[in-house]
């Protein structure tokens, strides 16, 4: 783990933490995950958002995926470039493996070995990716700081990848939606729009939120009871999505759910977690 000048849980981990300690960690979750299939994969990072990606890494070199892989990485210098020996190494056990590495900081000392001779100075751009001859069938997976992803997916969009295969990963959390609090146009509640709505697919449980007076069949394309909210426009609270930070959670009137990825730790009798939920039958929520 990277220890932050100012980080609580780095600087405990790297002060205090010794062989033999136990650490109570929670496992892995969400939907930052590696397609099946045999469409080529893309991978990019920036700093310590390398590691979900790496992960992935490692089973496509761990099962010699015949798939054409990019490894594409950024980090400010050569001393901040994590999990580089893993990284230069695990490309070349794919059969049609690349690795991109770009250094941001000026003036940075750049002695390639030969088989480092992808590392480059700059930040990425958009002739730069294009150089790589990325196909627009691959699927490429982001996970950095926001404004890295916003701009390397434009650049993959336009070189013509659907948004669809771009999949992101936020190194920190989504900022939080609070209503009546940020400076967010107030919208009326209101059914939610297309044939989700009123299609054949809507057939599932009714769902109220009951303080926007909205009912609405659940559907099961549907990701959870904060995407059915977010449709209807009723005002939510939210941060992680994943059921770690509990901004979410939320009164249940009547009727039960069921989780869909189970909760870093439940939240109180009576309450759910509306990010990682589905109805189980009908259900009122204090929404």
């Amino acid at each position: 783990m990277k220890r932050e000048p100012h980080g609580r849980v780095s600087g405990y981990l790297h002060a205090c933490v010794r062989p033999g300690d136990l650490v109570d960690i929670a496992s892995p979750r969400g939907t930052f995950v590696l397609e099946e299939g045999t469409d080529p994969v893309v991978l990019v990072s920036a700093g310590i958002g390398a590691t979900p990606v790496l992960a992935m890494l490692h089973r496509l070199a761990a099962a010699r995926d015949p798939r054409p892989v990019w490894w594409i990485h950024t980090a400010r210098d050569h001393t901040q470039h994590v999990f580089a020996a893993e990284t230069r190494a695990l490309p070349a056990r794919l059969p049609h493996g690349r690795a991109y590495i770009s250094y941001t900081a000026p003036g940075d000392v750049i002695t390639p070995r030969d088989d480092e001779a992808h590392i480059r100075q700059g930040r990425l751009t958009a002739r730069s990716l294009a150089d790589m001859a990325i196909p627009a069938n691959a699927h490429a997976y982001l996970c950095g700081p926001p404004a890295f992803m916003d701009t390397l997916g434009g650049h993959l969009r336009a070189q013509g990848l659907k948004p669809e295969r771009i999949h992101t990963e936020v190194f920190s959390a989504l900022p939080a939606l609070n209503p009546g609090i940020t400076a967010t146009p107030a919208v009326r509640p209101h059914q939610p729009a297309g044939p989700v709505a009123t299609g054949p697919v809507a057939t599932g449980p009714l769902v109220t939120f009951a303080r926007s007076g909205i009912t609405t069949p659940w559907s099961p394309d549907r990701a959870s009871l904060l995407d059915l909210a977010e449709a209807c426009d009723v005002p939510t609270r939210w941060s992680c999505r994943t059921g770690v930070c509990h901004t979410c959670v939320t009164p249940v009137v009547s009727g039960d759910i069921t989780y869909t990825a189970q909760p870093l730790e439940p939240p109180e009798a009576g309450t759910v977690l509306i990010c990682c939920s589905r109805p189980a039958g009908e259900v009122v929520l204090d929404l």
